[in-house]
C-alpha cells in the first residue's frame, strides 16, 4: 500500500544554506574587487601627486619614450585604448609641451611623436610601473589564471549587461 505521507520539507536551515553561502561568496569578492580597485586609485593618486599628471598620461609619455617616432594609432595600439582616446591624451601633452607631434615621414596626414624635456622630467618623477599596476600585474600572471580571470570577468560583464565601449577607456581616465 502506498504511503499517503508527503516527504517531509527540507529544513528551514538547508533552504538558507545556499543563499548563504552565496551571498558570503559574493561579499568576498566583492571586497577583492574593492582592493584591486583602492590599490589602482592608490597608485593613480601617488602618479599624479608626484608627477602632477594623471596616469593615462604618464602611460602614454613612456610608451612614445620607449618608441620615439611612433604614430597616434600605434600608441593607440600599444596602450590597447580607442584611437580618440590617444588622439586626446595626444593633444593634452602637446599643449604642455611635454610631447611633440610632427609631420616629417613621406605620409603628411600621419604624425611622428617624441618625448620633449618636460615630459622626460614628468617621467623621471613620476612612480612606477607606468602602465599602472593592475596592466603590470595582469603581465605577471601565467596564461592559465590570465584565461580563467578572462573566462569569469566575461561572465560577469554578462550579468553586468555592460557596453564594451568603456574597454578602450583607461582606468586613469575613470
Amino acid at each position: 500500500m502506498p504511503s499517503s505521507r508527503q516527504p517531509s520539507p527540507r529544513p528551514r536551515s538547508a533552504v538558507l544554506a545556499a543563499p548563504d553561502v552565496r551571498n558570503e561568496q559574493a561579499a568576498l569578492v566583492l571586497r577583492r574587487f574593492r582592493l584591486v580597485f583602492n590599490a589602482v586609485k592608490t597608485h593613480f593618486q601617488q602618479v599624479e601627486k608626484k608627477a602632477g599628471v594623471g596616469g593615462a598620461q604618464i602611460w602614454a609619455l613612456s610608451v612614445v619614450r620607449a618608441n620615439p617616432g611612433m604614430g597616434v594609432n600605434a600608441l593607440a595600439q600599444a596602450m590597447d585604448i580607442r584611437q580618440t582616446t590617444a588622439s586626446n591624451l595626444v593633444k593634452t601633452l602637446v599643449s604642455a609641451e611635454m610631447l611633440a607631434a610632427e609631420k616629417n615621414g613621406t605620409d603628411r596626414r600621419t604624425v611622428q611623436l617624441r618625448v620633449l624635456p618636460a615630459g622626460t622630467l614628468v617621467l623621471r618623477k613620476a612612480p612606477g610601473p607606468f602602465a599602472g599596476v593592475l596592466p603590470d600585474a595582469l603581465a605577471r600572471l601565467d596564461a592559465v589564471t590570465l584565461q580563467r580571470l578572462e573566462d569569469d570577468l566575461s561572465a560577469l560583464i554578462r550579468e553586468l549587461g555592460v557596453d564594451d565601449k568603456a574597454a578602450g577607456i583607461p582606468l586613469a581616465q575613470m
